[in-house]
């Protein structure tokens, strides 16, 4: 049964298979199917062993709660007593799958088996654990990325009791037994630095990402854009997405130890062999000789697969001969993100005077083209995407192209920018046709599995039909990523005196193939809405020449549990399907149900994310 099975996660590259990690909502798209090919396959090998131990047909047994039993002979044996703790290898091929009929555990909801450790503070992450000998580390930062430091005067940290100052050409960091002793003399360093003058910040970095594109690369084409503009009058709008940080409640954080030739490495990431490939490399160690293990995560949304805190904690470790935590603070954490690109979308569409969409033209600039390409039928499309580097977790090294930061995966990177400018240039489009907002999707999608997620959003809300603004502040959006169908309906409070936004209801159904575990598939959406809210209203890097300017959360503001709204999940039955992603498709509605929202509570249409309460109060303006 449930309760009697527990499953080791790919944290300990000493005790488990390879994995390549956790990310891109794989853990039941990619890894679903193999795990449950694999229990299939071992379930099947137990039947054989028990067979050849009773003398009997495999046909006859009947398994239960890991007990198999030949009712003939009266014999029973459990799984435990076959294996008897040995290794088993053993193949059978072509082994077939369970029918989702006779599911027995899959499509009901469990209890999180992590839960209880996690509410009480049992659970251990990187940053709690000790060994003996160890030391904490603090490094010295540059006040901005390009700076380029002239001078370093270290001799008033040198002089705080039990303190080790260590140099290593560009590394200059202070060693202490005490955490607060070594950021007491790392306070003590007098450093001067040479900046950089580059003329971006998150005002100009737009003007920026377009003038500097490369050549957009076609993603999708059909019809003819030219000849469709002929049967009705173009026009183009501009959506604008600032850069995001991933600002997990758990820094980045390692504890690295390296004791007879092998390097033992405790670290809150995402990668565990991906990392422990590049450590060894960084140390000159054979594979073999370095293991990393992972405790819990305390949050990472894509910002955990860069491994420069846990090569740093290594380098140091070799350094001083000693066990070396370290930690970042808040500022570097978000100093060395690699932040959500931001992006530019222009859409340039035509829409006969019945309300027929006849023309889109889509490019996004410097996103990454995930989620770019319409569902919607549009006989005259074009999609294209200016290209950008370091989007994905193999290229996490190298620079950031058009960006001047490091840019990377971030629960849903390109689909959420796509996703906001298509919803909300649909509603532009619907309130142009003077057509409901629901009604005009519906009259571009025959795509039945949208067209049900839709409805169910719409039925669960409780939705009127109405043309928009209508004052009542709601807002719809659709959106698909890998087999995954969202769509949303909300209701927000705008107060123009001061901006703010209050997302007060949210209604998100899911249509995700094999729902596996329902209970924490609501945990997953009502976190992507959650934290949809804050990318839609209030998390906003600033930068300005190279330095950014959020330290902390008191600049750089998630959602607290005022913001929070009532949250309602609908999830299909699709039990055909196999199961998809989870983790991150939800939230790609979010930023445009609550644009839309904002339009239909003020006639004012919003066309940067995010929507701050000063950028609504200059559109009421």
């Amino acid at each position: 049964g449930f309760d009697s099975v527990d499953v080791i996660a790919g944290g300990d590259t000493d005790v488990c298979p390879w994995d390549v990690g956790t990310f891109g909502s794989q853990s039941m798209r990619i890894l679903g199917p193999i795990v449950r090919g694999a229990a299939a396959e071992a379930r099947a090998v137990l039947l054989q062993m028990a067979a050849e131990q009773f003398k009997a047909p495999v046909e006859r047994l009947q398994v239960s709660e890991g007990v198999i039993t030949d009712a003939a002979q009266g014999k029973r044996v459990t799984y435990g007593e076959l294996v008897q703790g040995k290794r088993i290898e053993r193949h059978l091929a072509n082994v077939p799958l369970k029918s989702p009929a006779d599911f027995k555990v899959i499509g009901k909801s469990s209890r999180r088996k992590d839960a209880v450790e996690k509410v009480t503070g049992k659970a251990k992450y990187t940053g709690d654990i000790r060994v003996p000998g160890m030391v904490y580390a603090r490094i010295l930062r540059p006040p901005a990325h390009g700076a380029t430091r002239k001078d370093v005067d270290t001799t008033a940290a040198e002089k705080v009791p039990g303190a080790q100052v260590v140099k290593d050409g560009d590394l200059i960091a202070v060693i202490h037994e005490r955490p607060d002793m070594a950021e007491k003399a790392l306070g003590l360093i007098k450093a001067q630095y040479e900046r950089k003058e580059t003329g971006l910040n998150d005002k100009t970095i737009f003007d920026h990402l377009v003038k500097n594109a490369t050549p957009p690369q076609v993603m999708k084409e059909s019809g003819s854009l030219a000849e469709a503009e002929k049967l009705a009058e173009p026009f183009e709008l501009t959506y604008f997405h600032s850069y995001g940080a991933h600002a997990a409640m758990e820094t980045q954080s390692a504890l690295a130890m390296i004791e007879n030739g092998k390097a033992t490495v405790w670290a809150a990431t995402q990668i565990p062999f991906i990392l422990r490939d590049k450590l060894a490399q960084a140390l000159g160690f054979p594979k073999q000789n370095v293991r990393i293990i992972t405790p819990y995560v305390g949050g990472a949304f894509g910002g955990k697969t860069n491994g420069q805190n846990c090569a740093e904690a290594v380098r140091l470790a070799k350094l001083v001969g000693k066990p070396v935590q370290l930690v970042w603070n808040r500022a570097e954490d978000f100093q060395y993100e690699r932040f959500r690109p931001a992006a530019v979308v222009k859409i340039r569409s035509a829409m006969t005077t019945d309300g027929k969409i006849v023309s889109w033209d889509f490019t996004v600039y410097a996103a990454g083209d995930w989620g770019s390409v319409t569902f919607y039928d549009i006989p005259n499309q074009r999609t294209t995407a200016v290209p950008v580097t370091g989007i994905a977790w193999q290229k996490m090294d190298t620079a950031g192209g058009l960006h001047p930061f490091n840019v990377g995966p971030f629960r849903m990177p390109a689909v959420s920018t796509s996703t906001f400018a298509r919803e909300s240039h649909m509603d532009v489009l619907a309130s142009k046709a003077g057509v409901d907002p629901v009604e005009f999707r519906m009259r571009h999608l025959t795509d039945n599995r949208m067209r049900r997620v839709l409805e169910a959003a719409v039925k669960q809300f409780g939705w009127e039909p109405t043309r928009v603004p209508s004052n009542q502040g709601i807002g719809v959006a659709c959106g698909t990523w890998y087999k995954t169908y969202v769509a949303t309906v909300l209701q927000v409070k705008v107060d123009k005196s001061t901006g703010r936004v209050q997302v007060e209801r949210v209604a998100t159904a899911v249509d995700a193939g094999i729902i596996v575990n329902p209970e924490i598939t609501h945990q997953q959406i009502e976190g992507c809405v959650s934290m949809g809210i804050g990318y839609a209203l209030s998390e906003e890097v600033r930068f300005s020449n190279g330095e950014v300017l959020n330290k902390n959360f008191d600049t750089y503001e998630i959602p607290r549990f005022s913001t929070m709204p009532k949250i309602e999940t609908v999830l299909i039955d699709n039990p055909e399907l196999a199961p998809d992603g989870i983790a991150e498709p939800p939230i790609i509605t979010m930023g445009a149900a609550i644009a839309n929202a904002i339009h239909d509570a003020t006639g004012v249409r919003l066309f940067q994310l995010p929507m701050t309460p000063d950028r609504v109060k200059a559109a009421l303006k």
